[in-house]
């Protein structure tokens, strides 16, 4: 079984713009307010499942996350077809 990965906020903002959502086309989809999308992607720290509502949202829209191992981390966008 893969690893869950748990989405960085830097990751939030790479995902975002490879589904090409604004902040509040991702708290729409995630059912969260536009200002907790914008307070995760400046660091701050958030509940888990607020977290994981948002990464969800994501990962229905194509993302999948790459853990960071320390020197990297980012995001893939599976084309629909």
């Amino acid at each position: 079984m893969p690893d869950v990965i748990s989405m960085t906020p830097t990751q939030c903002k790479m995902a975002r713009a490879g589904v090409g959502w604004t902040v509040r086309d991702l708290a729409r989809e995630a059912k969260v307010s536009p200002d907790t999308v914008v307070r995760f992607e400046t660091g701050d720290p958030l509940r888990e499942r607020t977290v994981d509502a948002m990464q969800m949202a994501l990962e229905k829209a194509g993302i999948v996350f790459i853990a960071e191992d320390g020197v990297s981390e980012g995001v893939l966008l599976h084309k629909r077809l």
